[in-house]
């Protein structure tokens, strides 16, 4: 995909973090009524995650109907509205949407995706390390997925969270205010990563072993025992979608580009590192989620301890295996 002529990455981005904030609204106003039996699934996903192929490809059931949120704090707030059945996330939006009281269940996920998001500084500013950044500003969206990976860069260079001045802004709020040099860090995951790599921007780090990065997929509780054969039908669907996706890479990106409305190679190098494959939700990566839920409590990011692990519901398993 090509960009007609005066279009900028920035415009791009602006555009790419903007468009979803209408159809946010639109699905908070959502019925509030309980999902009923019989009635189309209604996803909601994030222009880059893993649905996004699915949609692109037309792959799920014709009546289901889709609303797209800028970030995964967004869309739990939409399960919270009962305005979806089902919808995909990074791993802390869990973490707060359950501190929030918010209820679900969740019933996948997907191999680790640590490379898809990292920490953005200007060349010219001469950093080498996180450690760098202590008394700096640093820009990321709170109760993203990135929330996590600042916990864990903390953790590794033995700062506190009151050492940085952490400014909670969202994608399409942070790259201008990193553009403009109002921050000097942006901590950021694909494709607005993929977007902001441009000459004299650096990856100071990713989350290569920090974070898991995984990717979650919710369901509002009514959804699951009311169109439990829609939802199953639906994670068959996009487990054959996922698997050919990674089978075949350049079509992959030739199919999403034109779906996230950014250029083919942004696409192609997002993609490279963030697609992976489904995988179960096990006991295993329950403990791996309850880590991160009691770190965010310890921090005191969320105001008190939360059970994670119960929200799990492994019905599914063998379906994303």
């Amino acid at each position: 995909m090509h960009v007609r002529p005066g279009l900028s990455r920035r415009s791009l981005l602006a555009a790419l973090a903007a468009a979803p904030l209408s159809a946010t609204l639109l699905s908070a106003c959502g019925s509030d009524e309980p999902a009923a039996a019989g009635q189309p699934l209604r996803i909601g996903y994030q222009r880059f995650g893993g649905l996004s192929l699915v949609k692109a490809r037309n792959a799920a059931d014709p009546k289901a109907t889709w609303s797209l949120f800028e970030s995964g704090p967004a869309l739990t707030e939409g399960l919270k509205g009962k305005a979806i059945d089902i919808g995909q996330t990074g791993e802390a939006p869990p973490i707060f949407a359950a501190a929030g009281k918010i209820d679900f269940k969740i019933i996948g996920t997907s191999a680790p995706v640590p490379k898809g998001e990292a920490v953005l500084v200007k060349q010219a500013k001469g950093f080498k390390t996180f450690a760098d950044l202590k008394g700096k500003k640093v820009a990321l969206n709170k109760g993203s997925n990135v929330n996590w990976l600042l916990v864990k860069l903390l953790e590794k260079y033995n700062l506190k969270i009151t050492d940085i001045d952490v400014k909670y802004l969202k994608p399409a709020e942070a790259r201008p205010a990193f553009d403009g040099d109002q921050v000097d860090a942006w901590i950021i995951w694909d494709p607005y990563f993929a977007l902001a790599e441009q000459p004299g921007v650096a990856v100071l780090e990713d989350a290569t072993g920090l974070a898991s990065n995984r990717e979650y997929l919710l369901v509002d509780p009514t959804a699951l025992e009311q169109k439990t054969d829609q939802i199953g039908a639906f994670l068959k669907a996009y487990r054959t979608v996922t698997d050919w996706g990674i089978a075949n890479p350049a079509e992959r990106a030739a199919v999403l580009a034109p779906e996230l409305k950014i250029e083919l190679d942004v696409a192609t190098r997002a993609l490279s590192r963030s697609a992976q494959p489904l995988a179960a939700i096990t006991p295993e990566i329950g403990d791996e989620l309850q880590a991160i839920a009691d770190g965010f409590a310890a921090l005191q990011l969320i105001p008190e301890k939360i059970d994670i692990k119960s929200r799990i519901d492994g019905r599914f398993a063998e379906t994303l295996r």
